[in-house]
């Protein structure tokens, strides 16, 4: 399967053939001998070959991608500053360039330590990348940037958390108790100093973590023994599934929302049954109450709806200018 697009070229506009890899799998010979047959042709009636390039995203890449994030975490930490809300989308490239580097942005809740021995005590960061520590108000500091690192190279290597609770018990249940987890199928290809790198910064112990110097110096980073498998198969298709999944959850909420409204116009026809039809003067200023709980309820489960289908709004963005970038490199 494949199909073209309109692009902007060098010299003007192009036509680019993207040729799905799922589409010719045991049959590569056959396209790379077409692209041999183009290169030699030079006719005026005959399609004009210009170059061609292959998306691919490996370990390697991985590698030097977190190196460079982690430089920045290690500046940050000798100048005793929590970033405090580490994620990928906190990343971003300088330019559209294919080696352009990555800056870290967001220092919205970053802090600065007073003394190196200060600990923090809110709550901060994104659910998923914050460190049990911070979900436990424990106190904290430098070593919740560590734990995020982790989760985003854990990610960043197979397409999802590592962590797959919606909640804050469970989630922390999770992070505590659950080693992690590195299923075969995507992780078969990603050499074995990758998954200690990440297991040497997903450690519920803090002080067990370790430091930004001791990340940076793991061979991983150097990318000897990082391999060149090419990770994006199965980023493409987890990332498929879980825009499902979270197709699925909006209409849950949706449902969920529906049922609340027909509640609080109708208590009677509701499942709470004989209980919500019980009537006396007490019972309808408690009614009054559920109504006035219901609607706050029903403006959560709104917001997180919302909340829900931007995200899937940004990714299927992202993915677009992904693959506008790659036909403009063409």
């Amino acid at each position: 399967m494949s199909f073209v697009r309109e692009a902007d070229g060098p010299t003007g506009k192009v036509a680019v053939k993207i040729i799905l890899k799922k589409s010719v799998k045991g049959n590569e010979k056959m396209v790379h001998d077409e692209l041999d047959m183009l290169q030699r042709l030079r006719h005026p009636h005959i399609v004009k070959f210009v170059d061609w390039f292959e998306s691919r995203f490996t370990e390697k890449d991985a590698s030097q991608t977190i190196k460079q994030v982690m430089s920045a975490v290690d500046y940050l930490h000798d100048n005793d500053v929590v970033h405090r809300d580490l994620k990928p989308e906190n990343l971003l490239y300088v330019t559209r360039e294919p080696d352009s580097n990555l800056i870290l942005a967001d220092f919205g809740i970053a802090k600065t330590l007073d003394r190196k021995e200060e600990t923090l005590k809110t709550m901060a960061g994104s659910f998923g990348y914050a460190a049990p520590e911070v979900m436990e108000q424990k106190g904290h500091g430098k070593p919740v940037d560590m734990w995020s690192m982790g989760v985003i190279t854990y990610t960043l290597l197979c397409g999802y958390s590592p962590f797959r609770s919606e909640n804050l018990r469970d989630l922390l249940r999770e992070c505590t108790a659950a080693p992690v987890p590195f299923h075969e199928r995507y992780w078969k290809d990603v050499s074995q100093d990758a998954k200690d790198f990440i297991l040497g910064l997903i450690v519920p112990e803090p002080e067990k973590r370790w430091t930004s110097k001791e990340a940076l110096g793991h061979i991983w980073l150097s990318g000897k023994n990082a391999t060149d498998h090419n990770l994006l198969p199965e980023l493409a298709a987890h990332r498929r599934r879980a825009r499902l999944r979270r197709a699925v959850e909006i209409i849950k909420l949706q449902n969920r929302i529906q049922k609340l409204k027909e509640h609080e116009e109708d208590p009677a026809d509701s499942d709470m049954g004989d209980a919500a039809s019980t009537t006396s003067s007490a019972g309808a200023g408690e009614n009054k109450g559920d109504g006035s709980r219901l609607r706050v309820l029903g403006e959560f489960a709104v917001l997180e709806a919302k909340q829900k289908q931007e995200s899937l709004q940004v990714e299927e963005e992202l993915e677009k200018e992904s693959r506008r970038r790659s036909l403009g490199n063409a």
